[in-house]
């Protein structure tokens, strides 16, 4: 009896443990050779002079009046972009949570769109609606490219969406009875809303609120491009230190400057999140939409209509226009010429360029992040695995600049000696995505009831086909979705492309950028015209991710990331 029962039982398995850390291995080693080493020789290179390490080099950088401004100006924008992002969205996230109406769900993929838009096309866009020549220039006379508004209005664009799906989507969970509850015992609707809901909705305000400082924070392409040379943030600085004045040792100050303050940002937020898990009653987000009722409702859902009209919708519809101001789509036809363009092919090019990198960077995003989600499936994991974790949403919050500077000095020497090769670049922007990708999976992962996976594996099924016919077939339309994030987020990287994309092989928002830099109408309006091709691009696929999605917020794919803002 004991040997037939020993014959039948299949060979034993590696522990859940070392298989999570099989899963681990590649993507360890991606994130430690293309993200810490090149981190760590930023670090070496700003305190490690003549062969000492000089750390009051950190304190003299520091002291300089110039440097001062800078981090004073990178701190109160951000702050400032915070605050008037939350006034303006706190009521679309109302609106979208509480209240039904027709169009609901275009508008609500309308408001996401600028999410994805690489940060070049938002600034560029603004400069056609505020700068010199653009639309309240030739209307009114008015200019605030040279004012601080065109930074914080670009902001608020570029976050709404974070606050709206964030808050928003906790707010359409909570049980609306709980605040019918006190106003039957007395309370005004004021005060029911704010010792019920307020309180519940707290958590996700704060993590929504620290999301909007942290890309405000390490904000790159939209200063670049309408802060000029009156405001500058770290980003920008560190940037300016390294192309402009080649002063690498200021530069990998500010870095590791920027990679504490960002450190601590992202230890508030995870402080945030574990808020939170505590237990909240919640419903089906259908059951609590209504109609609007009263003239309040149907007031308030007229000015956020409006302003999303006027902050989400104009900038892009403006920046269209002007791409087409030439006759004959003059514009779009010199893109195609290589007569005093600024770079050694014609600017068409970049097109291609950008879905090249930006397909080979996705493929790389899903590898990593794929065997990434499935290492932390299981929630029993321990303090490496959480650190593991938490690495991977270190390039979200890190300077893009910072990975492009460290790609320049770190990856010059055999073996990785990588600067003249084509796979820098979707090696950069993997880093970026790889993050969307894990936060888009892992919730689908964890959803797969673990006992089908033994079940598998007590019939005789390999790691690999446990993987193949009970994960795959479940998880196939998250890894869409991954897919297509991972590919708009590259296709619009920026900060990091800008140090290492090859002069004979642009992408498109260095292409826009180095546009934008020379003078010339047909400079400016080729720019415009590139940056219209690179939001139809990103438009497009984030519809088609929206299609994706299952309108249930309990679906299959488990939201958009900012929709979980435990996640991002």
């Amino acid at each position: 009896m004991d040997l037939a029962r020993t014959e039948v039982t299949p060979a034993r398995r590696p522990s859940g443990n070392a298989a999570r850390l099989g899963l681990m291995a590649l993507p360890v080693a991606f994130f430690g050779i293309f993200f810490a080493y090149p981190v760590a020789a930023i670090v070496s290179r700003g305190l490690h002079v003549d062969g000492q390490w000089r750390f009051g080099r950190l304190l003299d950088v520091l002291g300089q009046a110039g440097i001062r401004h800078v981090l004073w100006f990178t701190t109160w924008q951000a702050l400032a972009s915070t605050a008037l992002t939350l006034l303006l969205a706190l009521p679309g996230a109302y609106v979208f949570a509480r209240l039904d109406f027709p169009g609901k769900q275009v508008l609500r993929a309308v408001v996401t769109v600028p999410f994805v838009l690489p940060t070049v096309v938002v600034g560029t866009a603004f400069l056609a609606l505020v700068g010199r020549g653009g639309l309240l220039d030739d209307l009114w006379g008015v200019r605030l490219d040279t004012t601080v508004w065109a930074i914080l209005l670009a902001h608020v664009f570029f976050n709404y969406a974070v606050v709206v799906r964030t808050v928003g989507g906790l707010w359409s969970q909570l049980d609306p009875r709980q605040e019918e509850a006190a106003r039957m015992l007395g309370a005004s609707r004021a005060r029911a809303w704010r010792t019920v809901t307020l309180p519940a909705l707290g958590p996700a305000v704060a993590a929504a609120a620290l999301m909007v400082f942290l890309f405000t924070f390490t904000s790159f392409g939209v200063v670049q491009i309408l802060g000029g040379p009156a405001f500058s943030t770290l980003e920008v600085e560190i940037y300016r230190q390294t192309s402009e004045i080649f002063d690498l040792s200021t530069a990998a100050v500010l870095t590791i400057v920027q990679f504490a303050a960002v450190g601590a940002i992202l230890a508030v937020h995870a402080w945030t999140v574990r808020r939170r898990e505590t237990a909240l009653r919640l419903v089906d987000a259908k059951l609590t939409a209504r109609r609007p009722r009263g003239a309040g409702q149907w007031a308030l859902l007229g000015g956020v209509l409006a302003s999303i009209a006027l902050l989400l919708v104009l900038p892009p519809a403006v920046l269209v226009q002007r791409s087409l101001d030439a006759p004959d789509l003059a514009y779009y036809r010199a893109l195609t010429s290589e007569e005093g363009n600024v770079f050694l092919v014609p600017p068409i090019e970049a097109i291609g360029n950008s879905l090249e990198y930006a397909a080979a960077a996705t493929a790389l995003a899903l590898l990593i992040g794929g065997l990434a989600a499935a290492a932390l499936t299981r929630r029993d994991a321990g303090r490496l695995v959480r650190g593991f974790d938490a690495l991977l949403m270190l390039p979200l919050g890190v300077s893009a600049v910072t990975v492009g500077f460290g790609f320049l000095i770190a990856l010059d020497e055999p073996p990785l000696d990588l600067r003249g090769t084509w796979i820098l670049v979707p090696l950069a922007q993997a880093l970026v995505g790889v993050p969307f990708v894990v936060r888009t999976m892992l919730p689908v992962l964890r959803a797969v009831d673990g006992r089908l996976r033994e079940a598998a594996a007590v019939l005789g099924a390999s790691p690999w086909r446990v993987w193949r016919e009970v994960d795959l077939p479940m998880v196939r339309r998250a890894l869409l979705v991954a897919a297509g994030f991972a590919f708009a987020v590259s296709l619009g990287e920026f900060g990091a492309t800008v140090f290492i994309a090859r002069p004979d092989n642009p992408t498109l928002p260095v292409a826009v950028a180095r546009l934008l830099g020379r003078a010339g109408e047909l400079n400016y309006g080729q720019a415009m015209a590139l940056s219209t091709i690179l939001m139809l691009v990103c438009a497009v696929a984030l519809l088609v991710l929206e299609r994706l999605l299952p309108q249930s917020r309990t679906g299959s794919t488990g939201g958009t990331p900012i929709d979980r803002t435990g996640e991002f």
